[in-house]
């Protein structure tokens, strides 16, 4: 009975005050932030480019820093401004976006900027997470950073620093809310861009899943610390590992003409075009590979590669055919050779246009020929 009371009283024990706690982040986040060309120099005041914050913000999701920088340099190059942003066109932004991945985001981008255009920023947290695309975590950055809400911006990083300091030994997702409170204080206290920020950047240089605590500003405080406990707080919740899919995927030629799949208004890779992919499974009763299909003039390959996405990973295997000549297709379209490299793709399909101007892996053994160009027929 004593020990299920422990628990119990633990579970609404009242955490010490934030801003107290927290208080060695500012001075320890003064000297040690880095630079990075959405950051403000005055964190005392309203960010002076909000969309800038935005663009950061929405590129930063499930995407490193290193990675984005040269993205949002690109982009703030080409579209300064929210009104030109508004007024881009979808294969614009694609192709600007392509090889970041996560699409959605660049459309939501842009559907966010043309509702500031229509209305003006928001002026509190229910306005922001009301803009498209803005999420919990992303709407409260975005209120903090540029206009000094005091709205707490909690991700991955956040939880686990959190769920650290405070000895929060289940997933502290879960205390969401509660966490949320918990922190205003502090962002008020200390100022919401300041503390946002540096929360931020001890999860990414000092309390990742393997913390460096000796550099830590809050280890004195810190309960995980404290009880040695930071191999297991917070918990690890296992995630389910994706399904391996293997594919052909297919850069088809003829007459300088290559075939291509026009984008989609919807899904993951809307607004994106994209090769013909093939399954490798294929039904038994399937032609023979040595029946060499009529007017395959050449045929090329290269080394594969693994595709990671969310639920599943495609283990990639390119090959280019050249044919004789075009056929008519519903859902296909032939693209001029000249206009290819123009055409907005996902990471997967900029590959293998890449590819293309390469020498062919010589050691990789035929593709299954008549398996390819039936899948292709009955497909497109």
């Amino acid at each position: 009975m004593r020990s299920s009371f422990l628990v119990w009283e633990n579970l609404f024990m009242p955490w010490p005050g934030s801003a107290t706690l927290l208080a060695p982040l500012a001075p320890w986040f003064d000297q040690v932030r880095r630079d990075m060309p959405w950051r403000a120099r005055d964190l005392d005041a309203p960010h002076p480019d909000p969309y800038a914050v935005l663009v950061s913000e929405l590129m930063l999701q499930q995407t490193q820093v290193a990675t984005v920088i040269p993205y949002f340099h690109r982009w703030m190059t080409r579209f300064p401004t929210i009104e030109t942003l508004a007024a881009a066109s979808q294969d614009d932004i694609h192709k600007l976006w392509e090889g970041l991945g996560y699409y959605r985001r660049a459309r939501y981008l842009q559907a966010a900027a043309q509702a500031i255009h229509r209305q003006g920023w928001p002026t509190d947290l229910k306005g922001f997470l009301e803009l498209p695309g803005l999420g919990a975590y992303t709407a409260a950055s975005v209120a903090s950073i540029a206009f000094l809400l005091p709205e707490p911006a909690l991700d991955g990083n956040a939880f686990r620093v959190l769920a650290r300091i405070l000895g929060i030994e289940q997933d502290p997702k879960k205390e969401a809310r509660r966490l949320q409170i918990w922190v205003q204080e502090a962002l008020r206290v200390h100022g919401p861009s300041r503390l946002t920020q540096a929360l931020m950047e001890l999860g990414a240089l000092i309390c990742g899943p393997a913390p460096k605590c000796l550099e830590c500003p809050l280890a004195g405080a810190c309960e995980a610390h404290q009880q040695n406990a930071t191999d297991r707080i917070p918990m690890r919740v296992l995630k389910p590992k994706p399904v391996n899919f293997p594919i052909w995927l297919v850069a088809l030629q003829a007459k300088g003409y290559w075939l291509v799949r026009p984008p989609s208004h919807t899904g993951l890779l809307a607004g994106l075009w994209s090769w013909p992919s093939i399954a490798q499974e294929t039904p038994a009763d399937m032609a023979a590979d040595n029946v060499w299909p009529f007017g395959l003039l050449q045929w090329r390959a290269w080394s594969g590669w693994t595709q990671v996405y969310t639920h599943r990973r495609e283990l990639v295997l390119p090959v280019a055919l050249e044919m004789e000549s075009t056929f008519p297709s519903s859902r296909w379209q032939w693209v001029e050779e000249k206009g290819l490299a123009a055409l907005p793709m996902g990471k997967r399909d900029q590959r293998l246009r890449e590819l293309l101007r390469t020498e062919p892996s010589m050691d990789n053994e035929a593709p299954p020929m008549a398996r390819l160009l039936e899948q292709l027929r009955l497909n497109c």
